[in-house]
């Protein structure tokens, strides 16, 4: 019988001895010992996310470098582009402090962060670190996801909707874009789609926030969709739907009925 771990638990003085042994290659300066040493004192009691912050605040501290060339180093350690769907979120737990890093130190150098976050979320998720990005520099984030919405990697094309869902799981709740659903709505456009069951799950999921916010655009909207591409957008409508359907909203209910759901 296998003993449950609790996540947290990853974020500890093992993860910081690997990350310090990927360092050093490529940054021989780097203070292994001492890095992991402050780790292993601070992390423990905390939960999850204060340990990612500890991690990467004392990346921060033991690289003692300008954002611009410390990036570049923990860019080197990456690893492999994920290929696949599967492991983004077990293989690729040890990038949580490094898209922190971006998060919280890269926010005046937009265009160096922005190229991070692109390779980071193709091994794992920048769609936390995004965020403040979003609030920053939204005209220039948008720009950037209507060229990622087309990227080869699903990775990425997932990130367009994920990271701008207002309601999205673990983070702090964003208004919809430019204060107008239709902007959401413009980017899971160019996803409602998408060949990747793990785009189609996201952009399900985004649709999911906004009927809750905005239920009146959020169906005009699939509704729309629906004349364009039919029912090969039946399984991701249903999954945005779920919410409306789970109060037996009479919109939604006869909207799928119609649809043959």
């Amino acid at each position: 019988m296998s003993v449950y771990i609790p996540l947290k638990n990853y974020f500890d003085t093992e993860l910081a001895k690997f990350l310090g042994n990927q360092i050093c290659p490529v940054y021989p300066e780097f203070p292994h010992d001492s890095f992991v040493k402050r780790v292993n004192g601070l992390v423990e009691g905390l939960e999850l996310k204060d340990r990612v912050a500890v991690i990467s605040k004392e990346l921060h501290k033991a690289l003692a470098l300008p954002y611009v060339d410390a990036i570049g180093i923990l860019k080197q350690i990456l690893g492999p582009e994920n290929k696949t769907e599967q492991g983004m979120f077990t293989n690729g737990y040890f990038l949580m402090p490094i898209a922190y890093y971006v998060e919280v130190y890269g926010i005046d150098d937009f265009d160096v962060s922005m190229g991070a976050l692109y390779e980071i979320t193709k091994r794992h998720t920048s769609e936390y670190a995004i965020r403040p990005y979003l609030l920053y520099y939204e005209r220039e984030v948008l720009e950037k996801l209507r060229l990622w919405a087309i990227d080869e990697n699903a990775h990425v094309r997932r990130l367009v909707s994920e990271g701008t869902r207002p309601r999205l799981p673990w983070a702090k709740r964003i208004a919809v874009l430019n204060g107008d659903p239709c902007v959401n709505l413009s980017l899971l456009e160019l996803l409602i789609t998408d060949r990747s069951k793990y785009v189609q799950k996201s952009v399900g999921n985004h649709l999911n926030d906004l009927s809750k916010m905005y239920k009146k655009e959020t169906m005009e909207w699939i509704k729309k969709m629906y004349k364009l591409h039919g029912n090969k957008i039946n399984w991701t409508v249903k999954h945005g739907l779920r919410s409306l359907i789970k109060v037996n909203d009479g919109d939604a209910l006869e909207f799928m009925c119609r649809i043959g759901e």
